[in-house]
């Protein structure tokens, strides 16, 4: 007889995708993102994996104010879990590993904003506490840094989003646990 290995159960993890956050004008399709999250989370709900909100709420992303809340579009539905953060990992200081555990989730698929900071944060979170992750690679957005901040070269937002999708690829090397990417369109719930 074969044994095989019990599928971990799924959670879909959206991560910061506030009003205040998408508002930058260099964010990178902003609103194929949104529609495309939007699509997985009815995706999760109809094949009944929970799904988990995240939101940054500090500084300019004060709870209740226009600019912290969820983009036009998406909303948490009836007992959907909303986890609220003040750093990156969205781990830190909140009750997420809670939440997941209630849930019986150890595998995580991950969309969100901001890429290049609260996504790797997040995924790479996950990945040390023992989750499994899949980044969905066309679902993660970000703003472009000014060459002014970078020593005279501006960084694109696509170009931060392929690094991290390619991050993500790569961070299978980790004991009795996976990371990898897939387009929304290959995700399986």
């Amino acid at each position: 007889m074969t044994e095989t290995k019990a599928e971990k159960k799924k959670a879909f993890l959206v991560v910061d995708l506030q009003r205040g956050v998408l508002a930058d004008d260099g964010t990178w399709d902003a609103d194929g993102v949104v529609s495309r999250v939007a699509g997985l989370v009815d995706r999760a709900r109809a094949a009944e994996v929970p799904v988990v909100w995240v939101q940054h709420n500090s500084g300019e992303l004060v709870a209740e104010e226009e600019p912290w809340q969820l983009a036009h579009g998406l909303e948490p539905a009836g007992e959907e879990p909303v986890v609220q953060k003040r750093y990156g990992d969205s781990f830190e200081e909140t009750d997420l590993a809670d939440v997941l555990s209630r849930l019986g989730a150890d595998h995580l698929v991950v969309a969100g904003a901001q890429t290049d900071a609260c996504i790797r944060s997040t995924i790479h979170g996950a990945l040390v506490r023992g989750y499994d992750v899949t980044l969905v690679s066309d679902c993660h957005t970000t703003g472009e840094i000014p060459a002014q901040y970078t020593g005279g070269e501006l960084i694109s937002a696509r170009t931060k989003i392929n690094f991290t999708n390619t991050y993500a690829s790569w961070m299978m090397d980790y004991p009795g646990r996976s990371g990898t990417t897939q387009p929304s369109g290959e995700v399986e719930f």
